[in-house]
């Protein structure tokens, strides 16, 4: 019986901070601010306690919710009232500019020289007489402006006329043919059988992958070898 419980709140648990990670958006899984990832840490916490707790599930399963309540009425406080956000998520950083190094600033963000060093070669520069500005983000990440002299050249730097870059529409997975994404294109299996005949293809059972890209008329295949 005791085993059954066990089973039965650790589902429970899941489905809650399943849900709760849900309301409280992707950004609890991608870029974290600091209040973002205490939060994460209690979360998780509370929800393996939950998980086998077995007498009164319904304690840590209400710390749950209120750690989520909380976690939802500060980034709407934040949104709501832009002068908070200092507070709440903290502010960005100048660490480095015009070849100048802010030893204060780096002691603020807790960072010593061979960690900046370190982040900068991560963003690809081993060189810090490329950097015009390295900001230290509140969410833990480095963000740098390359000199103008150092940065990549663009199309518009060498005059070259690009056309746009489009999407392509999956048609066919693992030898599946999508057909919503097929009547979303206003297209049936008829169309898609005389494009892979065209191609020299019989069925789509031999094809791994097969991409649309509505904008240029065009069906890139990719076979399942």
């Amino acid at each position: 019986m005791d085993v059954f419980k066990v089973v039965l709140t650790a589902l429970l648990s899941v489905a809650a901070l399943f849900i709760i990670t849900k309301i409280m958006g992707h950004k609890q899984i991608s870029q974290l601010d600091f209040f973002d990832y205490v939060c994460g840490i209690t979360i998780g916490s509370i929800g393996a306690e939950m998980a086998t707790e077995l007498e009164e599930p319904y304690k840590p399963l209400i710390a749950l919710c209120v750690y989520g309540l909380v976690s939802l009425l500060l980034n709407l406080l934040a949104h709501k009232l832009p002068k908070t956000r200092k507070y709440i998520n903290g502010t960005p950083t100048i660490l480095m500019n015009e070849g100048k190094i802010y030893r204060q600033n780096l002691k603020k963000s807790k960072i010593d020289l061979s960690e900046f060093m370190l982040l900068c070669r991560e963003q690809g520069y081993f060189d810090l007489d490329e950097i015009q500005l390295a900001v230290f983000e509140h969410n833990g990440k480095l963000s740098i402006l390359p000199k103008a002299a150092k940065r990549p050249a663009t199309p518009t730097d060498l005059k070259i006329t690009t056309k746009a870059t489009h999407i392509g529409i999956e048609i066919i997975m693992d030898g599946r043919v999508m057909g919503e994404n097929l009547s979303r294109l206003g297209r049936n299996e008829a169309w898609l059988d005389i494009q892979l005949k065209s191609q020299g293809y019989k069925s789509a059972k031999e094809i791994l992958l097969a991409v649309y890209t509505p904008e240029e008329d065009k069906l890139t295949v990719y076979l399942n070898e």
